[in-house]
């Protein structure tokens, strides 16, 4: 049984990564599912997890524990998806974040699905909400919250449950979000809870998203390096997760 929600997706429709169960659908599918869930009043914790994440949750312990307790894991990285096939377990496709956020809020104007900014400076939190609302006409945006705030804060936590949101998007980075959202999420009465990374970010303009012809040679990564050389390290994870599947395919034969 999930941390937040009344019960895990089908085994059948997952693939194991590295101990990491992924949901294997496509956006479509994905989206059909969670609206049926929210439909239901079912909380549904999501993580949107790329190599960079399965690689910390392997030396983290409570990080694992956290992310195996998670109702759906998307494949947000092609390393991912390359990682599965390698295993002989392929996956449909990459499922980022990014691209299911903007489903989620098409989701909220059609059925009022109530929707939480929780995250990233004030400024960009603003300017985040500020664009969303004007980009997706009907969006019910309730309230946001910046994401410089101590974790043992309750004043935070209280206010989303005064909201009663029932998509909350946390976008506090990586392990912290999906860590805030297993120790409190169980304290909302329902919704859909995911880990949203620096999507603000990107949602508010501080951030360029790569263009459409880097997205599709699966160069994002690239792309996102080139405008923030300070990140290398952290692309550092890709190699090393590859040279993981790399070793556990060969041991396998």
């Amino acid at each position: 049984m999930s941390t937040c929600g009344k019960g895990k997706i089908d085994v059948t429709k997952t693939v194991d990564v590295l101990g990491i169960p992924f949901i294997n659908t496509d956006m479509d599918g994905l989206v059909q599912m969670l609206d049926g869930r929210l439909s239901r009043g079912e909380k549904t914790f999501v993580v949107t997890a790329n190599p960079e994440i399965v690689m910390h949750a392997l030396k983290d312990p409570d990080y694992f524990s956290v992310l195996k307790r998670a109702d759906v894991v998307t494949p947000d990285g092609i390393g991912i998806v390359i990682g599965a096939k390698l295993l002989g377990t392929p996956i449909k496709e990459r499922l980022t974040g990014y691209d299911l956020i903007w489903r989620l809020f098409q989701l909220s104007a059609e059925k009022g699905y109530k929707v939480y900014f929780l995250g990233a400076a004030p400024d960009v939190i603003e300017e985040a909400a500020r664009r969303a609302v004007e980009a997706v006409p009907g969006l019910r945006l309730v309230g946001y919250h910046h994401g410089y705030f101590d974790v043992d804060d309750r004043r935070v936590i209280e206010e989303i449950k005064e909201r009663e949101p029932d998509i909350l998007l946390v976008g506090l980075g990586f392990p912290k979000q999906e860590k805030w959202i297993a120790r409190f999420g169980p304290e909302l009465k329902k919704g859909l809870m995911i880990g949203v990374g620096g999507s603000f970010d990107v949602l508010a303009g501080k951030v360029k998203r790569a263009p459409l012809i880097w997205r599709k040679l699966y160069l994002e990564w690239l792309y996102r390096l080139i405008q923030q050389p300070s990140r290398w390290r952290r692309m550092l994870a890709l190699p090393r997760f590859l040279v993981t599947i790399f070793k556990i395919r060969f041991r396998a034969k």
